[in-house]
Parts: C-alpha cells; structure tokens; sequence
C-alpha cells in the first residue's frame, strides 16, 4: 500500500502542466461563483425577470455545488479521477454555453444547475490532484498554490464581470469559460492519471438512498439561507417545510452513512482531530471570506455610489497581496512553523481588518481609507487559507485526502452560504433599527433642524419648484440621508460582530494538537 501512495507523485514537466490544470480548473469554477453577482442587473432587464428571480441564477449554482461535493471523492472512484474531471469539465463548459444561450431566466437558472453539478467537482478534484502529485514534504507548497487560485478567484470574478459586462453583454461571462474548458479537458486527458483506490460498485450496490437524503438535506439548507431573509424566515410556510426536511435529512444521511455498507461519504474520516477542527475552521474561513466579500461591494457601490468595475478594482490589491503571501505561507510550513500559530495570527489580521473597516465607513469614505485594511485581510487570508487546508489534511493519507478535502470544501462553501445568508438578515434588521434611534433625534422643533429643512426648501425653490413641493423634497432628502446613515451604521455593526467572531476562534486553534506537517506515508498508513 505504501507503493500506491507514492505512485501519484508527478515530477518537473508534467508536475507543473498539471498543477496549471488543476488551477486553472479551479478558478473557472469559483470565478464563476462571483462573477455573475455583476450581471444580475442587465439580467433582469434581458430577461425580463424580477430580482427575486434573478437571485435564482446564483441560488441554483450554489445548491448544485454543495450537493456535488461532497460525492465527489466517491465519484471519481467510481469513474476513474481522470475520466470523472474531465467529464465535469465538459458539461461545465457546454452548460456555460447553454447558460449564453438561455432566452429565459428558468431556462438560465436550470443551465446553472447543471453547470453547478460540473463546477463542484472541479474544486475538490482540483485540490486533491495536487495534493497527490506532491511528495508530502511538499504538500504545504501544493495547498499554496490551489490556494492562490481559490482566494484570488472571487476577488477576479466581480471586475471581470464588471468589464465584459460593460463591453459587450452578460452572455459573455459565460462564453469566456468555452475556450478555457477545452483547453483542461484536452490537458487533463493528456497528463492527469487516475489512482488505483478501491472497486467501482455495481448499480445495485450504489447508496441510492443516500444520495437522495444528501441532496434533500443540502439542497433545502442551501434555499432557506438564500431565500430566508426576503420571504421572512421562519414566519414563511415553505422556509419552515424545508427547514424541517433539511434537519431530518441531516439525521437520516448520518445514520445511513453509519450503518450501510458501501457508504457515499465516508464519514469515519471526521475521526481525525485535526480535519474535525480544520472544518470547523473552514467553515468560519468561508463565512470570513464571502461574508466581506458580499459587504464590500454592495457599500461601494449602493452608498458610495461607484460603478461594479471599480468596486471588483478596490479587492484587487488585496487578492495580489493574498497570492503574494501564498507562497511564504507554504515556505514557513515546509520549515516546520507550527500551523496553529499562523491560524491564530490570521484570525488576529482579520480582527484588525473588521476593526479598521468599523473605524472608516462613514456615507463618504474614499478609497485611501479602504485600501489599507483590505491589504491587511489580504495577509489575513493569505495566513488562514494554506494553514488551515494543510493541517486539516496533515494526518490523512491516501483515499482519505480526496475525502477530506471534500468536507473542508463543502464546509467553505457552507459557510459561505451561511454567512451570506446572515448578514442580509443582519443589515435589514440593524438598518431598521438605527433608522428609528436616528429618527427619534430629529426633532422639527429643534432649531438644528429647522435651519436645514429651510436650506434644503430654498435649494429646491431656486431650482423652479413651489414652495410645498420644494417642502416635500426636502424631507425626502432628509429621510434619505437618514436611510444613508442607518445602512453604514449596519455595515459598521456587521464589521465589529465578524471581528468579534475571528477573536472567538484564536482560543480554539491553539487546542489543535500539532500534526506533523512532514508526514511519513508509512506511519500514516495505520
């Protein structure tokens, strides 16, 4: 066995043509993630579609993902890896097409599906092919470099969107992924090989029930933290029967895994210490990521009033100091810097970051004021992404690493969802309730008050209204303003809880105990 562990490792050329693969396989996925919240726009007016509708098109590619990853260590055992990416590739790049192509917002959101169903796989697959084709004193360099590619891609997607949409139209961020995909798959028929783990099953054998209570389970989860917020959580009658189907799938699935025999996600893997904590990590990683990924642009753009170009621009630096980090990180790792260490460290960043941000939102902030704390979650991420990956897949070997990296994936995108799905709640509410403390404080006999209505009445006067109507606007001004406020005062809310949340786990981290990041393959094996 411990021939088969070392067969996968790759060397020079072709080491390097397959990691570009597995890379590039990566970020057309998880690009793919972002780039659509750009175009939701001209969607609509395309299509013809309501936002709620339109909020499908990332819904659905959402549910597909976290439903397909965590099968996919099962899958590509079944197929073969090799045939399994590329087959994934292939219906990635032809729903791509499709999804170009669509004439109506279902249609769109049922190509996103499929294009989901491709998409989760590229992720976890990606990631585990390089693991493999590592020598394991060299893994820490591998997670790096996937690395690179799974934090920079979400930064990617919203300029690029923002560039191809101003360009030419929205069909377009989907045709660019067509020339990408031929190119892997042609590369990952060529170069990529599959191992030798395990049998296939024969259909009759294949967990059919699990399958279903996965997707059951996972997919409701991922509609009520999508849908929760705008159809008023648990007072919405279908929010309530998904909810309940999602728990009961949980419990089900679990017990299913347990006690068949030819299980589709191997859960005796979570007996691991370090992977048990290196999920919950990613998890709280994803909620960090995509939750300030999320407030971000929608500040910029809806209170500071930029375009979605420059709002993707103003993540960029931080994305490039991100990668920049990536590679240091893998270097301090492979010299035997305690992992735990650089979580904390990274936790800490992201606590300065959430606190600067608190400290800098105001209705007019300009961009000098922002680019320093995003640099500084860029080496926050940089410091959590490789060191959390890493240690949770530090004692796993062989088949277990496909299998692990499945659930820090799909606990990433979890938390993502999870964090999303949160913070809108959170901005509704904490937006209402600033609006009514600010609007108590404005009182129409104080002279404060007065003396700006009057300013705001004799502005519009000069502009040709009537006195009442000028009246009118004024106080419309004056609720807007107030409205600008109360959101800003969310956002500076929502920044402060996340800080709090990040200091909460540096307690947590320094529990783990340290797994040798430079593993023997034979003392693994038992």
């Amino acid at each position: 066995m411990k021939q088969g562990q070392d067969d996968l490792v790759e060397y020079g050329f072709r080491r390097v043509i397959i990691t570009i693969t597995a890379v590039l396989c990566a970020l057309l996925e998880i690009v793919d993630t972002t780039i659509v919240n750009v175009a939701l726009t001209n969607m609509r007016g395309s299509l013809g579609a309501t936002l709620t509708d339109v909020a499908w098109v990332i819904t659905a590619y959402a549910i597909a993902n976290v439903i397909i990853i965590p099968m996919t260590s099962w899958l590509s055992q079944q197929f073969g890896r090799r045939n399994y990416f590329a087959v994934s590739i292939v219906i990635f790049t032809v729903a791509s097409f499709l999804c170009g192509n669509a004439t109506n917002i279902w249609e769109l959101v049922a190509f996103r599906f499929i294009q989901g169903l491709g998409g989760g796989a590229l992720l976890v697959t990606a990631q585990t092919i390089i693991t493999e084709s590592y020598p394991v004193a060299k893994r820490g360099m591998a997670q790096a470099i996937y690395g690179m590619g799974v934090i920079v891609g979400p930064t990617l997607g919203p300029p690029l969107g923002g560039y191809l949409v101003d360009r030419f139209s929205w069909p377009y961020i989907f045709y660019i992924n067509i020339p990408l995909g031929i190119i892997a798959t042609l590369l990952t028929l060529s170069f990529v090989r599959s191992p030798k783990y395990g049998e296939k099953l024969k259909s009759n054998q294949v967990d059919w029930i699990g399958i279903v209570l996965l997707a059951s389970f996972i997919g409701s989860l991922q509609f009520v933290l999508e849908h929760g917020q705008q159809d008023d959580w648990f007072n919405n009658g279908l929010i309530v029967t998904l909810s309940t189907i999602s728990v009961f799938g949980l419990v089900l699935f679990i017990w299913r895994q347990m006690t068949y025999k030819y299980p589709i996600v191997n859960l005796s893997v979570l007996k691991d210490g370090n992977l048990r904590i290196g999920t919950i990590m990613s998890f709280i990683l994803g909620f960090g990521l995509y939750g300030s990924t999320l407030i971000i642009p929608i500040y910029t753009q809806s209170v500071l009033g930029w375009t979605a170009l420059d709002a993707g621009l103003l993540l960029i630096p931080g994305s490039i100091t991100t990668a920049f980090m990536m590679p240091i990180v893998g270097r301090m790792i492979q010299k035997g810097i305690p992992q735990t260490y650089m979580v904390a460290a990274g936790f800490l960043t992201f606590f300065i970051f959430t606190l600067m941000m608190h400290n800098v939102m105001t209705p007019d902030t300009g961009v000098e004021h922002l680019y320093w704390p995003l640099i500084l979650r860029g080496v926050g991420l940089g410091l959590l992404f490789v060191p959390i990956t890493t240690m949770s897949l530090s004692t796993l070997s062989g088949k277990g690493i496909g299998e692990g990296a499945a659930f820090t994936g799909m606990m990433r995108q979890l938390g993502g969802s999870f964090g999303i799905a949160i913070i809108t709640t959170f901005i509704t509410r904490f937006s209402q309730k600033h609006r009514v403390d600010l609007v108590s404080h404005l009182d129409g006999s104080k002279f404060e008050v007065q003396q700006r209505l009057q300013q705001l009445q004799s502005g519009f006067m000069s502009k040709g209204f009537s006195a009442n109507e000028a009246l009118n606007k004024a106080y419309k001004a004056i609720d807007f303003s107030v409205m600008k406020q109360s959101t800003v005062l969310a956002y500076m809310d929502i920044f402060l809880y996340l800080g709090i949340l990040f200091l909460l786990c540096i307690p947590i981290i320094l529990l783990v105990r340290p797994g040798k990041s430079k593993i023997n393959p034979a003392d693994a094996m038992h």
